[in-house]
């Protein structure tokens, strides 16, 4: 299983390289089908700005509250304590 996922990867590499020093400009066949055709435009998601807003600051609010009162644990268990000898005054 590693070694196809080794050779996989490798060609990969290989294939990349062919066409990066070879300046080859390759098709787009997302847009355009065989015949040259347009696709229908994809469906768009209403309100997806504001979802993805909605998501990531509540897991940031999360993580932060998580963080905090870790810290506080290691702090009051005295199992890590920031010195106060970085002061060079």
């Amino acid at each position: 299983m590693a070694d196809k996922v080794l050779s996989s990867f490798i060609q990969r590499v290989k294939l990349f390289k062919f066409s990066y020093y070879n300046n080859k400009i390759f098709k787009r066949t997302v847009i355009v089908k065989e015949s040259g055709a347009l696709y229908t435009e994809p469906k768009q998601v209403p309100l997806g700005l504001i979802r993805v807003i909605f998501t990531v600051i509540p897991g940031l609010l999360i993580g932060a509250t998580i963080s905090k009162t870790i810290a506080n644990f290691l702090e009051e268990n005295d199992l890590f304590v920031p010195s106060d000898d970085d002061d060079d005054d």
